[in-house]
């Protein structure tokens, strides 16, 4: 019951997300007697990242980002229902991971909850390309070092991805509060009720960066050789037999994923044993 509950309900992205905003929003606050950082409010970003990675990134994917779901979408690695219920626990998660943290901390602390703010100087044009540009960068870095085909040791991929937020951190938060990641955005802006004129930058930048290293990594520089029908089946969720479809890191987590219990024509979990 458990089992295909937790499944159909993907709860470790909801939990994955909800850890990540709860501890980086909780590096940024401006407390009496220590002011963050931009390498402390950077690190605790990526570190938290290579953190949720390690937990779940075998379990779930790790994606905590709908913009990084988005592009496993695109690359034809994870199935339209994962694709649709990542998206919605991801929002729900940063909502309750947002809501926590600012519950617990004082009121003269939490006051702007690190709401992302295009600087005053920054046109935005400049702010999206900025996006466009990070995000860009961090999924670039999640396809390579998560790839199968590769023969290297892949037990440093958790690092390197925290490292990737991190380096867009440490450029982004001077032009935009560097958010890579909707959901990110749209929780504090929720939680505050504050909404920046160019809110609409945080969720287009990271969505078209995204779509673009996925493009560019899945089918130019690293095409997975499926035929059409493998295709559509990754699309679907239903699998040919292992042994005639070539598995990438998203459909091998998406094979397990369909596989406890998640069928497409059901939105809820499958028949419950008795």
């Amino acid at each position: 019951l458990w089992r295909c509950l937790r499944t159909a309900l993907a709860f470790r992205e909801f939990v994955g997300t909800a850890i990540f905003l709860c501890i980086a929003l909780g590096s940024s606050f401006k407390w009496p007697l220590e002011q963050p950082s931009v390498l402390q409010i950077s690190l605790a970003f990526g570190l938290t990242v290579t953190t949720m990675v390690q937990i779940f990134g075998h379990i779930s994917g790790a994606h905590i980002n709908p913009a990084v779901t988005l592009a496993f979408f695109v690359g034809n690695q994870i199935s339209i229902v994962r694709f649709v219920f990542y998206m919605i626990l991801q929002v729900m998660g940063a909502l309750a991971g947002a809501g926590i943290i600012y519950a617990v901390t004082p009121g003269e602390v939490r006051s702007t909850l690190f709401v992302n703010q295009v600087h005053k100087d920054v046109t935005s044009g400049e702010a999206f390309m900025v996006e466009i540009i990070l995000t860009f960068s961090v999924v670039m870095c999640i396809f390579s070092v998560t790839d199968k085909r590769r023969r290297e040791n892949r037990s440093y991929a958790a690092l390197s991805i925290g490292l990737a937020v991190t380096m867009a951190h440490l450029v982004g938060i001077y032009y935009t509060g560097c958010s890579i990641n909707p959901a990110r955005s749209f929780a504090p802006a929720v939680i505050l009720g504050k909404f920046d004129p160019f809110h609409w930058i945080y969720w287009m930048g990271p969505f078209i960066g995204a779509i673009v290293a996925s493009v560019v990594y899945n089918y130019v520089l690293c095409p997975q050789r499926l035929s059409r029908e493998e295709r559509l089946a990754i699309f679907k969720g239903f699998f040919a037999p292992e042994n005639n479809l070539q598995q990438t890191p998203g459909n091998r987590a998406d094979s397990r994923w369909n596989s406890e219990c998640l069928h497409l024509t059901w939105f809820l979990p499958c028949q419950l044993e008795h």
